[in-house]
Parts: C-alpha cells; structure tokens; sequence
C-alpha cells in the first residue's frame, strides 16, 4: 500500500523521482558535516573568551575571536573558485569526493590545536568545504532533479545545514571539546561510501560526448524501468530534448569566454544573482548564527546563552522544513520578499530591546527571559524561509547554462567575500557602536533586499536549467 502510495505521488516521493530524492539526500550529507563545523563555533567562541570555560590552554581576545569567525568566509572565497574551476574540468562527481576533504583537515586541527593559529586553519579549511558545497551541490542536483521538484530538492541544501548546526550547537555546549572531532569525522567518510552508489550527471557525461554513460545516467536518476511502451518512449523524447540542449551549449563554443559573461542576458543574471546573495548576507543572518553565543550574552538574558543557542537551531530546521514545502508553490520571489520584510521588522525590534539593555536603566527583568530569544527565533525562521535558501536556487535557475558552473562560482565567492567583511567586522562594531546600532544597519539592509526583490527580481520557478530564457 505504501509502495502504490508512492508510486501514484505527484511530489518528491513519487517513483519516477525516487532516486533523484535519494541522491540529493545523499550528496547533502556533506552540507549537514559542514553544519556541524558552523554551529560548532558559537559556543565554542564565548568560551576561548572565558577565563573559567575555556578548554584550551589559550583564551581568545575579541580581535582573535573575529579571526576566528571570519575566515571561514576566506576559506569560502578559495573553495567557491577552486571548485567553480574543478566543476567544468573534473566533473561534478569527482568535485562532490573532493569537497569531503577540507572538511576532516578541519576536525583534525580542532582536535590538535596547541595555539590559535591551529584554529584559524581549521575554520579556513571549514570555509573551503562551505564553499565548495555552494557551488557543487546546488548545480549537480539542478542537473539530476525534474524541474517540478527541483526546488524543493535544491532547498534540501539549506534543511541539511540547518540540522547540523544544530547538532553542532549541541555538541559544542555539552560534549567535551576533544571528543567531539572523534565523533564527527566519522560521518564525511560515511558520505565518500554512500555517494559512490550515485553516477555522473547526465547533462556532464553529454557534455564530454559519453553518450551512452549520459543515457544510462538518465535512466538512473528517472528511475526507468521501460515496463510499457508509452515510458519507453517518453523517455526517448526526454533524453533527446537533453541531448539537442547539450549540443546547443555545445556548438556556441566548448570553450567560455570573457566575452561570454558580458552579454546582456549573462549580465542581468549575474547581477540578479549577486544582489540576492548580497540581500543574504547583509541582512546579517549567518553572522547572528556564527555569534549567537556572544550575543544573547550582551543582551543579558536570564537562559544561559548556550541554551538559546540550541533552541535557535531548532527554530532553524522548522524555518528550512516550511520553506521546502512553499518553494515550488508559491515560488521564489514572494517567499524572498515575505521573508525580507519580517527579518527587517524582527531585527529592527531586536536592535530597540539591545539599545534598552545598553543605553537605559530601563528595567527588564520580566522580558529578559523570553523576549530576545523570541526576537531572534523570528529572525531566524523568517531568514530560513526565504532570504537563506532562496538565492542559491535563484541563481541556478537564472544563470545562462553555459556560464552557470562559473558563474555560480563568482557569485559565491562574492557572497563569500561580503560574508567574510562582515564576520570580521562585526564584534568590533558591536564593542565600538553597540549591539543596536549593529542590528538596525541589518534591518536597514532587509529593508532594501525586500524593494530590490519587489521591483528587479524575476520569478524563477520552472525554469529549463538547459535552455536560455529571458
């Protein structure tokens, strides 16, 4: 009964798109190690700056601390172009082996670091698996998955992450520092096992002219199984509409040029796709979760700040669940704009509570328990709903194809780049203007994505990831 539940779904369970479910699962499960290391450091963090709950033999001083936080976005920046440029030369099959590796040298430093510069390399080699996740796994799912559910599967992206940095919240505000990378470099080893199961993407081996591993490829991902006439020949019609799509990126030239990034429809894309990541990182949503600790401390809550750090985190897998489910219904533009003005109004509400806090005398004793917590959940959930997951599908579904692996790769490591300014100047800002003054510019940012979003942004939903439109 569940089998012919399944097989009669019109959504990712459907049988024809069982296995493009189970390998955008599968190769997402690097996104969720890569969420462990991010959630990792928050806790962590607020501790090297404590005299009494420091595990190490050095304490971190706030300069340090922005070091620390901010070069897994230098890391970033070196995997989105390292692996912009590995897409296209090696294939996204080897690129997803690759990207596994970064990810245990940073376990491996964690676990051995005798001075902080051990931790510097660690969260720059942490930033380079991130990076590599960006550009990787969004374009191979793009490629394998059915346009009707590749929203959805893309958003996996997002889901997977969330749940790891949970995870890592919780590892790193219970569990001894040391035995934590014993634990966690078990699972990238289990994601290199579990992802040779899964071939090439059919779109990469047409590309390279293997015609008959592309048609095989195909047939994997779409489940074929040719019981009756009617499948056999819908899919002969679906794997020539493929290859004549191939062949078409192909005869405009194998090779891509400067000149190619600099056509009208290559330049609005990339424009569109560099605002919304920029949207992404100015409204301050990644750079909340990497010092969330240190914040609900400035704020003076009365749960201890790992705590709300935990409950963050689960607010965030609900926010990244509601938007998988809304992505391909309602589509990408209204979550965008939805989840732009409730960040702004969040974080403009949660900057007036810290400007209380620090400027006043204001007291807050019965507000000080629930309220910041139930501020910044908001902004998380809003941020998960739109403003997190939605730009890296965006940019996918807009990007021309033969750019988009390059692309892809610039406009990350973009993001990156801006992510990296942030961290960086984030806790000097919050100890030179104040907490508030730091969360208003934020709001003012989300203000701006949600009129950028209203007016300039197309909607994307049901795009062809292999032909051009305008």
């Amino acid at each position: 009964m569940l089998f012919n539940m399944c097989k009669n779904s019109q959504g990712v369970f459907n049988s024809a798109y069982r296995m493009q479910l189970l390998a955008a699962v599968s190769v997402t499960i690097i996104t969720f190690c890569n969420g462990i290391a991010l959630g990792w450091c928050s806790p962590i963090l607020a501790k090297l700056q404590s005299p009494t709950e420091n595990p190490l033999d050095f304490t971190a001083t706030v300069q340090q601390a922005s070091w620390i936080g901010s070069l897994i976005s230098a890391g970033g920046v070196t995997g989105n172009l390292l692996f912009g440029v590995l897409l296209d030369l090696i294939g996204r099959k080897a690129c997803i082996y690759l990207i596994a590796i970064p990810h245990m040298c940073f376990w491996v430093l964690v676990y051995f670091a005798p001075s902080i510069e051990y931790l510097y390399a660690a969260r720059f080699a942490s930033g380079m698996t991130g990076g590599g996740t960006w550009v990787v796994i969004p374009i191979f799912i793009g490629e394998i998955v059915d346009p009707t559910i590749r929203g959805r599967l893309t958003s996996l992206f997002t889901l997977f992450l969330n749940v790891g940095m949970l995870t890592g919240y919780s590892l790193s505000s219970y569990v001894p520092y040391h035995i934590i990378p014993i634990v966690a470099i078990v699972l990238p080893l289990l994601y290199l096992l579990i992802v040779t199961y899964f071939p090439e993407s059919p779109s990469y081996l047409l590309h390279c002219g293997k015609e008959e591993e592309a048609e095989k490829s195909l047939k994997f991902y779409s489940n074929y199984t040719a019981s009756t006439k009617l499948e056999i020949e819908k899919f002969n019609v679906k794997y020539a509409e493929l290859k004549t799509a191939v062949q078409q990126q192909k005869s405009q030239s194998d090779a891509v040029t400067l000149r190619d990034f600099f056509t009208k429809r290559s330049l609005r894309a990339l424009l569109i796709a560099n605002t919304v990541f920029f949207i992404n990182v100015a409204t301050g949503s990644f750079t909340l979760l990497s010092y969330m600790s240190t914040i609900f401390v400035a704020v003076k809550t009365d749960i201890h700040p790992d705590t709300n750090t935990v409950i963050i985190g689960v607010v965030q897998i609900l926010g990244a669940y509601i938007a998988i489910i809304l992505v391909d219904r309602f589509g990408r533009k209204v979550l965008l704009m939805i989840s732009s003005a409730s960040i702004g109004i969040c974080l403009a509400a949660f900057g007036t509570y810290a400007f209380f806090v620090e400027e006043t005398s204001v007291d807050l004793t019965s507000f000080s328990s629930w309220l910041p917590l139930v501020l910044m959940a908001l902004i998380i959930l809003t941020a998960n709903l739109g403003v997190i997951p939605i730009p890296a599908v965006v940019a996918v579904e807009i990007l021309p194809p033969k750019i988009r692996a390059k692309g892809i790769s610039f406009s990350v490591a973009l993001l990156s780049f801006f992510s990296f300014v942030q961290l960086k100047v984030f806790p000097p800002c919050m100890e030179a203007f104040g907490l508030a003054a730091t969360i208003w510019t934020c709001a003012a940012f989300a203000a701006l994505g949600l009129l950028y979003t209203t007016i300039f942004l197309p909607e994307t939903k049901g795009r062809s990831m292999n032909i051009d439109e305008d």
